[in-house]
């Protein structure tokens, strides 16, 4: 069993110092690199304890309750950003691409941990699927909210339609890795396409 306050503190400590030394969008980005490690174990916490509660099975929760929570908690932390910071939308896509970050290598390094030492393969998988699938959700969720912006959307019910669709990228991702054939590949694949997607997305928006 992986004591995951352990981990986090072996992140935390160096990235805290290298903050004292950095300023910027360098400083920013390490920011929110660590504070997506904390929503992660976060994340973890209520997870758990829901499952506990409830009696769901480990692939129940992870099939219907932690889409819910994880993206449900990057939410709030995007939102505290924009209500705290004001940022601009390049800004905002940075705190995203590091919250996002700091969240799937604090858990793809607990499921290390955990595991073992699993297959290469396994863990190349892992790290670009399941660890771009939370970058890419919070990418969009930023996106998302700049659209709400320019459009003076900005309400509950705009913030909860960009929630459902994350909630329903991260849910059909974990639904279709759940069981071994041909559609957890296409769920493995998943990610990392709609990270092209998003790139490309950018790429047009400059020219």
């Amino acid at each position: 069993m992986v004591n995951a306050e352990n981990v986090l503190i072996c992140f935390a400590v160096p990235f805290a110092i290298s903050f004292l030394f950095t300023k910027g969008s360098a400083r920013q980005l390490i920011l929110a690199f660590l504070a997506g490690m904390v929503v992660c174990i976060s994340s973890a916490y209520i997870a758990g304890f829901i499952q506990t509660t409830s009696g769901y099975s480990s692939e129940e929760t992870s099939i219907f309750l932690s889409p819910m929570i994880e993206e449900s908690t990057k939410l709030l932390l995007i939102l505290f950003c924009i209500y705290v910071y004001e940022p601009s939308g390049k800004r905002m896509e940075l705190l995203a691409v590091g919250i996002g970050a700091g969240f799937a290598t604090f858990e793809n390094c607990c499921i290390l941990l955990s595991s073992g030492t699993p297959q290469l393969a396994y863990m190349l998988i892992r790290g670009s699927a399941v660890g771009v699938m939370h970058i890419v959700t919070l990418v969009a969720l930023a996106k998302g909210f700049q659209l709400l912006k320019r459009h003076k959307a900005f309400s509950f019910a705009g913030i909860a339609g960009i929630l459902s669709i994350a909630v329903t990228v991260h849910g059909l991702y974990n639904l279709l890795v759940s069981k071994p054939g041909a559609l957890s590949y296409v769920g493995y694949a998943m990610p990392m396409l709609c990270a092209i997607l998003l790139y490309m997305m950018n790429v047009m928006k400059k020219s």
